[in-house]
Formats: C-alpha cells, structure tokens, sequence
C-alpha cells in the first residue's frame, strides 16, 4: 500500500466515558487512525438514546455526530441482561439506578435486586452493539456477547460499569479482576470491536 494511503483518518467515538476511551483505543491500536472522542468536542449536545435495543442505540449515536461533524463516527451500545431479571438492566444499564447514576449505585441496585438469587440464578450477559457511520454511505452494526454469573459482591480494581460484579466463570474471575488483555480477548466489546476493526481497515484502505 502506498505511503500516502496510510495518512491518518479522523474517528470519532462517540462516547465521554475515560474507561471506555482507553479501552478502545488499545482495541484499535496501530490502525492509521487520528483517534478522538467526544470530550474533544465538548460543544456538541447530548444525543438522546431513544431507542430501544443496542442497535438503535448504537444507530442513533453514530449517525447523530457523524452528521453533526461530518467525520467518521463509531458509537456502542453495551449492557448487562440479568437472566432473572427478564434482560435487564439491558439498554437502561448505565442509568439503572437513576439517570446520573455513577457506576457504583447502579452496582449497588442490582446487588440489592439480586440479593436472594441462588447461584445457578445468577446467570447474566454482557452485550456490546458497534455501529460504525461514515458520511455518505450506509451505517454497519456488527455485534459480540459474553456469558457469565453475577458476584455476590464487587471485586477487583480494573474495568468500570458493572465489571466488578460480572464473573467469567472460565477464569474463575470479575472482569475487574482481570488483566485488559485478557478481558479484551474474551470480552463482549472485545468479539465486537474485532470485527468492527475488520470492517475500520477495510474503510482506511478504500478512502485511502
């Protein structure tokens, strides 16, 4: 490929979320990309996520920035579906306990709705919605999910959201308790964000 090819294009993720920003970028690590984010944008509203699933979700907020900034946007919908609670908190996991709650009330709310849940109720997923919107062509969504039981209390220090509290039952461990690389391989946003930088490089490549 020609040198010129690899001249760095402008991504957006749309998202104010510190954890979530360093995550994704390691994902997409050594792609010709000019990574930004929207607290590089702190002009631009608040998109209303009006939808109700992780892809219209996803959908919403990517094709809203990209619209409003002209540049290529990738956006995610991610959350936790509590089999004993019908699938939620769902798309309302990051305001369960209300709508500024931080990741430890939510935390705490689901604890307290799970309290007397034996450990074979406990099962729960992650999963993680990536729209990727590119001015002028059609949005793509691409999908990964994650299995696992839910702690009786949080543990570990790594991770954000309800990490502390979600065990991957093949390492014996909370996603908080797991080193990034690892969590990366096996994770929800990981399975997503592998495809979606298949989709990333394909993108670079042909506007290059």
């Amino acid at each position: 490929m020609p040198e010129s090819a690899l001249e760095k294009k402008r991504l957006i993720l749309a998202t104010r979320n510190e954890g979530k920003v360093k995550e994704l970028k390691e994902m997409l690590a050594g792609l010709p990309l000019e990574i930004r984010s929207l607290r590089d944008y702190p002009g631009l509203p608040e998109v209303e996520e009006s939808g109700t699933t992780f892809v219209q979700n996803a959908v919403i907020k990517a094709e809203t920035i990209s619209e409003m900034t002209g540049e290529m946007v990738l956006a995610d919908d991610s959350g936790l579906e509590v089999d004993l609670l019908g699938g939620k908190p769902g798309v309302y996991s990051a305001r369960f306990a209300g709508e500024s709650a931080t990741d430890e009330e939510n935390n705490r709310k689901l604890l307290e709705l799970m309290k007397d849940a034996p450990a074979h109720k406990r099962g729960a997923r992650f999963v993680c919605v990536i729209a990727l919107a590119v001015p002028g062509k059609e949005t793509i969504t691409v999908e990964g999910s994650c299995r696992g039981i839910l702690a009786r209390s949080p543990r570990g220090t790594l991770g954000f959201g309800y990490d502390p509290l979600f065990i991957y039952e093949e390492e014996g461990k909370t996603f908080s308790e797991l080193d990034p690389e690892t969590k990366n391989r096996i994770s929800h946003r990981g399975q997503a964000f592998r495809r979606a930088r298949e989709i990333l490089q394909k993108e670079i490549e042909w506007r290059g």
